[in-house]
């Protein structure tokens, strides 16, 4: 017997937006990974605080998120994320992974992405 397969959920496509952020990323895949940003999309993260203290961790707008990872993908050419959770409701998708870089130690990380229409409009990483 066939059953039917049930219509994609919004949580679903808010997964499928997280693991093309995942793939993006794993590729330093600049313009893919800024495409599923909203042009006035926010970025927060304690690197951010660390590395520019005077943005109070915050980055706003594409541009500013295109600096910020071309920076971190030239200064880390090995930086990867391994995806070990990913859970969504119909606004916002939780990604948990490990992030690693050589010459660092790993680091586990929650981030969240809020997504409107189909684009991440705000993004916030959280790690220890």
């Amino acid at each position: 017997m066939l059953r039917a397969m049930s219509p994609p959920t919004a949580s679903d496509d808010l997964c499928a937006i997280a693991r093309r952020w995942l793939d993006c990323f794993a590729r330093h895949d600049l313009d893919g990974l800024l495409a599923l940003y909203a042009e006035d999309a926010v970025h927060t993260s304690p690197k951010i605080r660390a590395r520019h203290p005077e943005t109070g961790c915050v980055l706003r707008g594409r541009p500013a998120l295109r600096a910020w990872w071309a920076d971190a993908f030239a200064r880390l050419p090995g930086l990867g994320y391994e995806l070990t959770a990913l859970t969504a409701d119909d606004r916002q998708v939780f990604m948990e992974y490990g992030r690693r870089a050589p010459g660092e130690p790993d680091l586990p990380v929650a981030e969240v992405l809020e997504v409107v229409d189909g684009l991440i409009v705000a993004s916030r990483v959280y790690h220890g």
